[in-house]
């Protein structure tokens, strides 16, 4: 604001950091299994209709199923990175050669720049090798019996509709991350979550109430690393089951079937979540 007022269009949204665990197997994922998850109209009538968004891609001014993002509007680790150096911190790269300085803003384009580009491709490789890699824990308490018992829970009120507990990452060229079973507990792809989460501020194909399905994994973890249990998109639940609560949308119904259940089961159903 001290460049002046905002604009009557302006669209403010509030962003939590999201983990950057497991990102290189979910980057691995064939884009064939994401698109065969979407089901844009409702086809099967069980009332969830993701859909997938399509985004800059990383070269060339193409379009990409976008997969990393609160929207999914980033296609790749590497342009996810360097969207986030040149946004977050100022650095440009190849991929955003330009200074990300808004038209008022003189003094900005007027500073020293620390190279053209400051963030060079070595460093930019680099750096997407370190998040491709970082890996995801151990479920812990798999075998206990709530933690059993709140898993079909989880299944039974429709969760896993989109939070997909199981896909096989495809062939990569780095070993670690070719051919793995894995348990993200997402589709990545798009679902209109209703307006009680609604932003108001579309992201290429992501209207202003659609968000990219969450992985799961790594929950339980979440406090543990970062002092805190804020959750949805901009940390508005104090808790996993107010981030439950807040599902309306095509989740509305898997909402209402766990704030239904007998105190009990909901406790089993979070400590699933907790095991993650």
């Amino acid at each position: 604001l001290a460049f002046g007022p905002l604009g009557d269009d302006a669209m403010l949204s509030p962003r939590v950091a999201p983990a950057t665990i497991g990102l290189g197997l979910l980057e691995a994922v064939p884009e064939a299994t994401i698109l065969a998850l979407a089901d844009p109209a409702d086809a099967d009538g069980d009332g969830v209709s993701g859909r997938p968004n399509r985004v800059a891609g990383e070269v060339g001014g193409g379009i990409a199923l976008g997969r990393f993002g609160w929207k999914a509007n980033q296609p790749s680790l590497r342009r996810q990175n360097a969207a986030a150096a040149l946004g977050d911190i100022g650095l440009t790269s190849t991929l955003f050669p330009d200074e990300n300085c808004a038209a008022p803003q003189d003094a900005c384009r007027a500073a020293k720049s620390g190279g053209a580009p400051e963030l060079s491709d070595a460093f930019l490789d680099k750096l997407t090798l370190y998040t491709r890699l970082l890996a995801v824990p151990r479920q812990r308490g798999a075998d206990a019996e709530p933690v059993r018992h709140g898993e079909q829970l989880f299944r039974a009120a429709g969760c896993a509709a989109c939070h997909m507990p199981t896909l096989v990452t495809g062939a990569h060229p780095l070993a670690e991350l070719a051919g793995q079973v894995i348990h993200p507990f997402t589709d990545l792809l798009l679902h209109d979550m209703g307006e009680g989460l609604a932003d108001g501020r579309p992201d290429f194909a992501a209207t202003g109430r659609e968000w990219r399905t969450a992985p799961l994994w790594g929950l339980g973890l979440v406090e543990t690393v970062n002092g805190h249990t804020y959750f949805l998109h901009d940390g508005r639940a104090r808790n996993l089951a107010e981030a439950i609560l807040w599902h309306g949308g095509e989740a509305e119904a898997a909402r209402e079937r766990f704030r239904a259940l007998p105190r009990g089961d909901r406790e089993a159903l979070l400590a699933f979540l907790r095991s993650l």
